[in-house]
This record gives C-alpha cells, structure tokens and sequence, in this order.
C-alpha cells in the first residue's frame, strides 16, 4: 500500500491557516496518527508575501521543499509578475550524485560505451523529473558534477588519464544537456482547461 504523507495547503489569511492545522491534527489524532513535528509548519507565501513582510521590516518569504523540489517566491524576468520558482532540493542532489558515484565505482572497468548509455538512462530520468522551468541553472550544476564525477572514475582506470577537454566528445555523446521538459502552470491549467468562448 502507499500513503500520501506529504501536503501543502494554501489560505489567503493566516486565521484560517491555524483553524485548519487545529482541525487537521485533532482530526489525525482520532486515528492514532500525528503531523511530523519538523516538517509541519505555517510560513507566509505567496503574491503579497514578499511586500508584506518588507513593510513589517522582514526578511523574504520563507521557502519551502516539496516532493524534491524547493518553492521560493520569486517574478517573472519578462514581466516581473508574480512567479512560483522551483528548483532541486540540494539534499536531493547530493544524495543521488553519490548513488551514481558508488555505480560508476563498480562500472570502473566496464566498456565506455556500456557505462555511458548507463548514464544516458539515469540523466534522462532525472531531467524527466526535475526539468521544471526556473530549474535549468541547478541541472546545469548537477551535469557539471556529473561529468567530473565520471572523469575521476576514467583517470583511476588508466595510467595515463586523457585530459577533460579530450573527453568532452563523450560527455556529449552520452549526457544529455538540460532543458525545459515540463509546461508553465498555467499552459498545464489552459490544456485541461480550455478558455469557453461563447457561439457568434
């Protein structure tokens, strides 16, 4: 069985907010369950947070992680409207570049080729879940490692290492570069939900 563990609900004012987590762990507790001390919490989020808090002589809205991705208040470069801004959790990071550098460990000896289509697989679906729009600088850095993560694997297996910019054909063979893979909120909202426009 799976359990959805993680939520986060959004008020307009931080009276209904409080209302809600009273009722939600009161409602929790009648099933012998209880909201994770470190992880709940109430934080002032949103269009007008980032004004409100200056007029009150505050520091920026906090953030917050969810599902691996850290959600920060931020504004469009276009525009500057309002913008929710995401980008990989650096725990998240961290943990799965040292998953793939004890695999590459073990892959020392393998067939360049072999290790590389590896890893075209493992960049391809890490892209698939993290390239959001506003994320691409952190999955640039997350190549970055990755590519040195690889060469120092590639120096111990020769005695005389080719050097990193002799190696860049195989980082672009097999690493993908990061890109945009999923739509801005509002084109997934506009997909599902077509603007009615009423009959001539």
């Amino acid at each position: 069985m799976r359990y959805a563990d993680d939520l986060v609900v959004g008020f307009e004012n931080r009276m209904e907010a409080q209302r809600f987590l009273e009722a939600f762990r009161e409602r929790l507790a009648k099933f012998g369950l209880e909201l994770h001390p470190e992880k709940t919490r109430l934080i002032e989020f949103g269009r007008f947070a980032a004004q409100d808090r200056e007029k009150r002589g505050e520091r920026k809205p906090e953030t917050f992680t969810f599902l691996g991705l850290t959600h920060y208040c931020g504004k469009r470069r276009s525009n500057g409207a309002f913008f929710v801004w995401r980008k990989t959790a650096k725990k998240r990071m961290v943990a799965k570049l040292h998953a793939i550098k004890a695999e590459l460990r073990l892959r020392m000896h393998e067939p360049v080729a072999d290790v590389g289509a590896w890893l075209r697989k493992v960049v391809t679906g890490y892209y698939r879940y993290h390239a959001v729009p506003g994320n691409i600088d952190r999955l640039s850095v997350f190549g970055q490692r990755l590519r040195r993560l690889w060469w120092l694997i590639l120096r111990r297996r020769s005695p005389r290492p080719a050097p990193w910019d002799r190696l860049m054909p195989i980082y672009t063979r097999w690493l993908p570069a990061p890109h945009v893979l999923h739509p801005y909120p509002t084109a997934r909202f506009l997909a599902t939900h077509p603007r009615w426009e009423p009959y001539a």
